[in-house]
């Protein structure tokens, strides 16, 4: 069944993009959701793959799959190159590579890699985004900035450099249109800004332990449309969620001790709510009802949101809030998944919570595995969890615990799964899997 979301997001890409392509971050919806049907429950190495495309460098960024191509990111470390791949969505041959950006690589935190945004689609085109360093010139400013960013101050090989977000353009046989630096970004921890599509802009998200920012771009030419500040300078990686909600079109976005919407028209900020913690990877979902986050650094929190408010609506518009939980039962880094009446929340530890959407009252609690940094996808009533050990679980979304399958690889994984065509694509540390039928 086509939710009204889905068809919304699908009305903000190019008409080029079919129903059954995952243009980008978590999919048509942002939200991991997918109307595909057939989808496979059960593989293995030797069972039900399609077929196994092995990749250079590496990365975590997860694949979109866009008509007969597959797009994916990835770093050759040994000559320090950032590089967008185009594969053949049928066998998995890699059609061009190109290189959007040589520089020597950033510090990052040891989960992180150096090509970990996932890239976004219209169906013509594709946008990348990494981190360049350079070196420092005159006309460069200091970042202004109430935190230390990490490597600038304690590093000495990189204190004449300059760090800065590149975001680039490419038609489908591999020319760059266009490629830009919507400005500096420094974090301790690494890049991990996946862009969106609204409409004809490309929105990327710039919270980092300096001067942050929201930038929207115009997706042909790489101008600037529109800019938000980001007063708390604090690291954060949530890719903002574009939803119709509280009737109107609204952009959330977690992170800097907030959780916001904005309209993402013009970037103007509709509503705040403050906390209700510093740093936010896992992006936030929504049920048609209610707004949904989990985040965990350094306390960890799950949360529900009425998205019709105005302004300040700390007080008035939180439906429920599970406060200082523990690791266990809320998630840092992979991101949330809803469905139905129920809100389902992996934690990095590899416990599985499923709540009471509308009450949040914990239904159970189940272990799958011992750590995971993928989000889930969701089709057909089914969840799909990805472990750090490359094992994914299949699990019946319901209010109780179901667990259909246990389906391992033998390549670790970081990467959350993209769906097209009733197959899943997984990028692990080695290679591309194209699961399902050929």
């Amino acid at each position: 069944m086509c939710r009204p979301i889905l068809c919304l997001l699908l009305l903000f890409f190019a008409p080029a993009i079919h129903a059954d392509d995952w243009p980008g971050w978590r999919g048509p919806t942002l939200d991991g959701h997918s109307a595909e049907k057939n989808l496979p429950i059960q593989w293995s190495d030797q069972e039900n793959i399609a077929w196994t495309a092995p990749l250079p460098g590496n990365g975590h960024s997860s694949a979109i799959v866009v008509k007969d191509r597959i797009f994916v990111t990835t770093c050759l470390l040994e000559n320090q190159t950032r590089a967008l791949l185009c594969l053949d969505r049928a066998s998995g041959k890699v059609l061009w590579q190109r290189d959007v950006v040589q520089s020597p690589l950033e510090p990052k935190h040891k989960l992180n890699s150096y090509a970990s945004g996932t890239p976004i689609s219209d169906g013509a085109y594709v946008w990348v985004s990494f981190v360049r360093l350079r070196p420092r010139t005159n006309a460069d400013d200091y970042p202004r900035k109430p935190r230390e960013t990490g490597y600038l101050e304690k590093k000495k090989e990189f204190e004449h450099l300059v760090s800065e977000m590149v975001v680039a353009c490419y038609d489908f046989s591999g020319e760059q249109i266009w490629l830009k630096s919507p400005g500096q970004f420094y974090s301790t921890h690494g890049f991990c800004t996946s862009p969106i599509l609204y409409k004809d802009t490309v929105i990327l998200n710039g919270d980092q332990d300096a001067e942050a920012y929201i930038v929207a771009l115009d997706k042909m030419n790489g101008a600037e449309k529109w800019r938000t500040d980001r007063n708390k300078r604090i690291r954060s990686y949530c890719a903002p969620l574009i939803v119709e909600a509280g009737g109107k079109t609204q952009m959330v976005v977690t992170g800097a001790e907030t959780v916001m919407g904005y309209d993402p028209e013009n970037g103007k900020q509709l509503w705040v709510i403050d906390g209700p913690t510093e740093q936010f990877v896992a992006s936030p979902v929504f049920n048609g009802e209610f707004l949904f986050i989990t985040a965990g650094f350094p306390e960890y929190h799950n949360m529900a949101i009425r998205p019709d408010g105005l302004g300040n609506v700390t007080k008035t518009h939180v439906a429920w809030h599970e406060k200082k939980t523990t690791p266990n039962k809320a998630a840092y880094v992979p991101s949330p998944i809803a469905y139905d009446r129920w809100f389902f929340v992996i934690s990095d530890v590899g416990a599985l919570n499923c709540f009471d959407a509308k009450t949040g009252k914990r239904l159970w609690i189940e272990q799958l595995g011992r750590h995971h940094s993928a989000s889930p996808v969701c089709a057909e009533g089914r969840l799909y969890f990805t472990s750090d050990e490359g094992v994914t679980y299949v699990v019946k979304a319901g209010p109780t615990f179901d667990l259909i399958a246990e389906n391992p690889i033998d390549d670790e994984c970081y990467s959350s799964p993209a769906i097209a065509n009733g197959q899943l694509f997984l990028r692990g540390n080695r290679a591309l899997y194209c699961i399902g039928k050929k």
